[in-house]
């Protein structure tokens, strides 16, 4: 049986119901970060990558570790660091010993689940080397083009920009990335449950040790992207959309609002919420649901802006607010 024949005989409701599942493997190895398990499993049904941001020890690596293991997929790991080059991580043409002519070796990029560690304490010019793979799911090395497994996933993690030896992303590179969810400090309960699990004997390096097991494969997840395009969506909703993001370009605080491939954004993470509450149809609050973490990433402060300590988060929501939300 051929992949496509597997990926049609994957039923809606088997699809939802597996990847669901996904989350409760998820929490035998991380307490709390709802709202970065959510991210994830709305980038695997619609096909996004995802941005991770908190101080170290908020559990981001093992999240993507943890999601690694409650799916059967191939997953493979970068540790970005200042010297890592760009071949690295697509691949490069070597010379093989044996008869001496030039092979391509494919590098880490190629896999399911690439989990990109630390994106920004490499430079620039390294993290530009996923936009195409991002962006086409291909990567083009010595003028041959190369396509990348199906599914293909970043999940790449970040320590926030004030700390030392990072490198900010570019635009360019932050638009890559459909969400960007941010990693808190987890509650005095969470934090109390995490010292008892560890107390118990719990090892964050050994994830199956947790019991955390593969229920969800490939299939179901390109399955669920095909059925994420019958949820419908009103030409109200796709309105409100767009008023959300015209609303952040004629905001005085921002000197870049969203862009259409932002607005676009929004649509697809508010159709794969929509599909894994099992509904066929986006609703108002699906949209303000994800527009945080889809739009906020995308937005751009005025320096005079900065200097009187306004945030993104506040100057997104008054936007958000000034929109009349339909009925």
């Amino acid at each position: 049986m051929t992949q496509s024949e597997t990926i049609a005989n994957v039923s809606p409701d088997g699809a939802r119901e597996r990847l669901t599942a996904v989350r409760a493997e998820v929490a035998k190895a991380v307490v709390g970060q709802d709202a970065a398990v959510s991210g994830l499993l709305v980038a695997l049904v619609c096909g996004g990558h995802v941005l991770m941001e908190g101080v170290p020890g908020t559990a981001k690596t093992l999240l993507v570790r943890s999601l690694s293991a409650a799916l059967s997929v191939e997953t493979r790991r970068v540790q970005f660091t200042p010297d890592l080059m760009p071949g690295d991580i697509t691949g490069s043409m070597v010379v093989e010993s044996s008869h001496g002519e030039l092979t391509f070796r494919e590098g880490p990029v190629f896999t399911n689940l690439l989990l990109a560690d630390e994106i920004n304490r490499t430079p620039p010019k390294t993290q530009s080397a996923l936009l195409e793979a991002m962006e086409e799911g291909q990567v083009s090395v010595d003028g041959v083009t190369r396509a990348l497994p199906r599914p293909f996933l970043v999940a790449a993690t970040q320590n926030p920009i004030e700390y030392e030896g990072v490198y900010p992303l570019p635009e360019a590179q932050l638009d890559r990335f459909l969400l960007k969810v941010v990693l808190p400090v987890p509650s005095r309960s969470d934090e109390v449950q995490i010292l008892n699990r560890h107390a118990s004997g719990f090892d964050p390096r050994d994830v199956a040790g947790a019991g955390v097991t593969a229920v969800a494969s490939g299939a179901d997840i390109e399955a669920a992207r095909q059925h994420v395009g019958s949820v419908q969506v009103s030409p109200e909703v796709t309105g409100y959309i767009v008023d959300i993001a015209r609303a952040t370009r004629e905001s005085p605080s921002l000197s870049a609002g969203v862009s259409p491939r932002g607005a676009t954004a929004l649509l697809r993470s508010a159709r794969a919420w929509a599909w894994l509450a099992g509904r066929d149809f986006v609703s108002p609050d699906d949209v303000k649901s994800l527009a945080h973490a889809t739009l906020a990433h995308r937005l751009a402060l005025r320096p005079e802006a900065e200097l009187e300590g306004v945030q993104v988060s506040q100057v997104l929501s008054s936007a958000i607010g000034a929109v009349p939300v339909p009925r």
